[in-house]
C-alpha cells in the first residue's frame, strides 16, 4: 500500500528530512510514485485524492498472516494491513455488525473520535489489540489518522519528498524511490494526525525525540524516532468535543 498526501494536508516531522540529498524526487508531479507502484503491483487499484494527494492497494505479493485490506465508507478511505485480535469486543463497542471487517472498524473508530469524541485518540488506537499498520483519510476535514501497532510487526515506512509531502506504504523500496534519504521506519507504537503530528499512544505524555540515523556508508537518512522518558508533555485537560465539532482539528 502506497499514500502520499500533500504538505498541505500532512507535514512531515522535520527529522525525517535530511538536507542537500538529491536522490528525493517530486512523488506527486505527474503521478510520479503511484505510476511507479502500479507498474510494481499491476492489479493495483488508485485512489486520486485532488490536490490532497494519492493512495494506492494492491493485495499482491502480500503476507497471508498480515492481509491488507481497503475500505471506503462515505467520505472516509481507509487501508489497513495486519489483523485484529479484539475485532468482537470493538464491533460491540462500536456498534458494528458482524460482518464488519478491520478497516471498517478503524473507520468507525475515527467517525466517533471525529464527531463525538468520547476520550483521547491515543486510547482509540490503545484499544486496538493485534498486529497492524493504518492510513486513514478523511476527505471531508482533508484529515489523516495513521498508526503502527506497539511491537511495528508489520512492515511500514515513511518519508519526505523534494517537496515536502508525506509518503508512507508498506515497502521501503517504494518510499526511497520518492523520498531517498528522506525516509525511515514508521516509529512503532505512535500515531500521526493532520493536526497533532507523531504522537505515542503508549506513552502519550511523553515527547519524542528525534534519533539521528546513518546507512551502512555512513550518510545521514530520516530520524527514527523514540519515547523521551524525560520529557512530559504539557498536561492541558481532557477536551470535551460537542457532536457539531470535529474531532480532526482538536487533536
Amino acid at each position: 500500500m502506497l499514500a502520499v498526501f500533500d504538505k498541505s494536508v500532512a507535514k512531515s516531522p522535520d527529522g525525517l528530512t535530511v538536507a542537500d540529498q538529491p536522490q528525493a524526487v517530486s512523488a506527486l508531479k505527474d503521478g510520479f510514485l503511484a505510476n511507479h507502484f502500479g507498474s510494481v503491483h499491476p492489479g493495483s487499484v488508485t485512489i486520486n485524492l485532488g490536490s490532497s494527494g494519492v493512495m494506492a492497494y494492491s493485495r499482491e505479493k502480500q503476507n497471508p498472516l498480515l492481509p491488507r485490506l481497503f475500505a471506503v465508507v462515505g467520505e472516509i478511505f481507509c487501508m489497513f494491513q495486519g489483523h485484529i485480535e479484539n475485532v468482537a469486543v470493538l464491533k460491540q463497542q462500536y456498534g458494528l455488525n458482524k460482518t464488519a471487517d478491520e478497516g471498517i472498524i478503524v473507520i468507525e473508530a475515527y467517525r466517533t473520535l471525529r464527531d463525538r469524541g468520547p476520550y483521547p485518540p491515543d486510547q482509540v488506537v490503545r484499544d486496538i489489540q493485534g498486529k497492524f499498520v493504518f492510513i486513514l483519510f478523511d476527505s471531508s476535514s482533508k484529515s489523516t489518522f495513521i498508526a503502527s501497532d506497539a511491537d511495528g510487526t508489520v512492515p511500514f515506512f515513511w518519508g519526505t519528498d523534494a517537496d515536502g509531502h508525506l509518503v508512507l506504504a508498506d515497502d521501503e523500496e517504494t518510499v526511497k524511490k520518492g523520498c531517498g534519504k528522506s525516509s525511515a521506519p514508521f516509529p512503532k507504537g505512535c500515531f500521526f494526525t493532520s493536526s497533532g503530528g507523531l504522537r505515542s499512544f503508549e506513552h502519550p505524555q511523553n515527547e519524542l525525540k528525534a534519533v539521528p540515523r546513518v546507512d551502512g556508508s555512513g550518510q545521514a537518512c530520516g530520524a527514527t524516532y523514540c519515547v523521551d522518558t524525560e520529557t512530559k508533555k504539557e498536561s492541558t485537560g481532557m477536551k470535551k468535543v460537542d457532536s457539531a465539532a470535529n474531532w480532526s482539528t482538536n487533536y
